[in-house]
């Protein structure tokens, strides 16, 4: 795979309503494994659309040698397809059943071609992935959303790429499926441009790719490399804006003190000629000279402040603008012996094994509930919630709101605005205090006033978060269901930053292994087989 590679030359793309989105990007990635990193919006799902030729550009080429394997955030599969469908390998194997039943038809030797082992091959790579128990036939609305990203995955891998485009693959994996998917990558040895958010994933990268005001900057290592090469350059760059901005300070107060010099000089030499009796051209011609001199001067000090403005400018462009969460959860103190759920053998849906799940959630409990895809966490937080009544069992909750953010996103209204959805959970908040709340999670000014159904999807989350962790009242238990999805690595760290300084009780369902170990999770807990066990 030597010739494994991705050039892009003078990459230049719009959006059918004209909003740009590139402008002249080139750059070649060769053989290893690069991580592509930016805040959400910037274009990387983009980028590799137009790589894989779903896309258009609008100036500029791209250029892929080899085969090229494209694994999209959002999987267009339809529940109806098999398998083997999925795979690619239906004609083969309906082929290979074919001869082995006795028709001897030349038509089933060209389709099978050279892939009389696709069985055997397609087998270890389903193992490799923890899908060996799949069986072909199977219909893809039968297997969870883990299991069709696992097997999208397998389906490009089966084309032995050169060249593999994986979009948030981790996206729905459980934590050992993650781990197979890491084990898969690190045999790797094409060219492969990653999109993830998964900071475990990213530290096994040969490389990052920064996306960043328009262009590719790359940086060698994993993303911890990353992470510190950006500190030190923010730090140099702060260093670099307060000097200019001390530079200029000194620029305008000499401006200033030799503005007054020659006001002083000026009205000096006024004085002495009229004291002088001199004819009035001679006196006049003097002025003139006096003021000439003034303007010179002036003009050499106002060179040198728009100097030093231009070196500000030019720091503060080093400077990174990324947007931040700034998250203020409210502080509502818990205390560590009150009990604010408590279930006892608790059934729903058949999904737990008898006599049911047992759970207690006391004071500011931090818990992440773990368990492999399918197993019930989202039916048990829903238990919790009262969103869902359980077929069995007993439940009793404290007095106080418990804030449920679902995994499905689903809470708020698509026909409404981001504001109007908001007001109808805090509807006893000032207008003002709302709109400032909202500037928080990046929605200000026209933003605050788009529909909910057109937001991208972590646009959709912050919209959520805003009104399930502000509405009134505040909330003492928050069941959060795999809240960093849609969040880029900024986003993220705001929203462990807002989980540390929470006061209250919650529970995260969460395969980001460096995600819970930030929040501080105190208690785990993990649902496998029906059984809740710590």
């Amino acid at each position: 795979m030597s010739d494994a590679s991705v050039v892009c030359s003078a990459l230049s793309f719009s959006w059918p309503d004209d909003t740009p989105v590139f402008g002249d990007l080139s750059f070649t990635a060769g053989p290893g494994r690069t991580g592509l990193v930016a805040p959400n919006g910037t274009g990387k799902s983009t980028l590799l659309r137009l790589i894989a030729g779903e896309l258009t550009p609008t100036g500029g080429s791209v250029t892929v040698g080899g085969v090229l394997g494209y694994l999209p955030q959002t999987l267009p599969l339809t529940g109806d397809l098999t398998v083997a469908e999925v795979l690619g390998i239906a004609p083969v194997i309906a082929a290979l059943d074919a001869i082995e039943s006795g028709d001897a038809s030349e038509e089933h030797f060209a389709v099978i071609g050279n892939d009389w082992d696709v069985e055997e091959r397609t087998r270890a790579q389903l193992d490799r992935l923890g899908l060996g128990d799949l069986a072909f036939e199977r219909r893809l609305g039968t297997l969870s959303g883990g299991q069709v990203v696992s097997l999208g995955l397998a389906a490009q891998l089966l084309k032995r790429p050169d060249v593999l485009l994986l979009d948030e693959p981790t996206n729905n994996l459980d934590l050992d499926a993650r781990r197979r998917l890491y084990a898969v990558l690190g045999d790797w040895n094409g060219c492969l441009l990653l999109v993830s958010h998964d900071r475990e994933l990213l530290d096994r990268m040969d490389r990052i790719a920064e996306l960043h005001r328009g262009e590719l900057r790359w940086y060698g290592g994993n993303f911890t490399a990353y992470e510190e090469a950006v500190r030190a350059e923010q730090e140099a760059a702060e260093r670099n804006v307060r000097s200019a901005e001390q530079e200029l300070k000194r620029e305008k107060r000499e401006m200033q003190q030799a503005r007054e010099r020659a006001e002083r000089r000026a009205g000096n030499a006024a004085r002495n000629l009229k004291n002088a009796g001199l004819a009035r051209i001679v006196a006049g011609g003097l002025k003139r000279s006096a003021q000439e001199s003034a303007g010179r001067a002036g003009q050499l000090h106002a060179s040198r402040v728009g100097d030093a403005q231009a070196r500000l400018d030019e720091a503060g462009r080093a400077l990174r603008d990324d947007q931040k969460l700034v998250l203020e959860l409210p502080g509502t103190d818990v205390p560590a012996g009150r009990t604010l759920f408590h279930g006892e053998g608790l059934r729903a849906r058949g999904l737990f094994a008898e006599p049911g799940l047992d759970l207690t959630i006391r004071g500011p409990e931090r818990i992440a509930l773990t368990g492999p895809n399918g197993a019930g966490k989202s039916t048990l937080l829903r238990l919790v919630s009262g969103d869902l009544e359980p077929d069995g069992g007993q439940v009793r909750r404290a007095e106080g709101r418990v804030a449920y953010l679902s995994q499905r996103l689903d809470l708020l209204d698509p026909d409404r605005t981001v504001a109007e959805n908001f007001a109808a959970f805090a509807p006893g908040m000032l207008q003002a205090d709302r709109m400032n709340l909202l500037a928080r999670f990046l929605f200000r000014g026209s933003r605050a006033h788009l529909p909910v159904g057109v937001l991208s999807g972590g646009e959709l989350l912050r919209a959520t978060l805003a009104c399930v962790l502000c509405a009134e009242p505040a909330p003492q238990l928050l069941l959060l269901d795999e809240p960093t999805n849609n969040l880029d690595l900024v986003s993220v760290g705001q929203l462990e930053s807002a989980l540390v300084a929470y006061r209250g009780a919650f529970v995260v369902v969460s395969h980001d292994e460096r995600f819970l170990t930030e929040i501080g999770v105190e208690r785990r807990l993990r649902l496998a087989d029906g059984r809740l066990v710590s």
